[in-house]
């Protein structure tokens, strides 16, 4: 389990981590296109858009669909979960050593402005 949670951050990452797939994720989000409506906007073809697709990357964040000829594609959220909540739990990590540093450095402050 813990592998297979592995391999799909390492996807999600991995996808995420190229501004292309990044940009085709942020135009995905606001609503569906044509596989190549997709093409048309980036440096890939139409055979890397759709091999991207076939592709587990940014943890099929593609969803495909057809209409007679067209390949229609949609954004895919689920994927991107894993990541979100992997993140969730180093950002609740880090805040709360944040928030105990804040308040060490306050208590210190404190003693300091009552010793002058």
């Amino acid at each position: 389990m813990v592998e297979r949670s592995a391999a799909r951050l390492d996807e999600v990452f991995g996808a995420v981590a190229d501004p292309t797939r990044r940009a085709i994720i942020d135009t995905l989000a606001r609503g569906e296109v044509t596989v190549g409506e997709l093409a048309a906007r980036f440096p890939i073809s139409l055979n890397g858009v759709s091999e991207a697709r076939a592709r587990p990357r940014a943890g099929r964040a593609r969803r495909p669909r057809r209409a007679g000829r067209e390949h229609r594609l949609t954004f895919n959220a689920r994927p991107l979960e894993d990541a979100v909540a992997w993140m969730a739990r180093y950002r609740a990590f880090w805040e709360a050593r944040l928030d105990a540093l804040e308040g060490v450095l306050r208590a210190r402050k404190r003693a300091r402005s009552r010793t002058r």
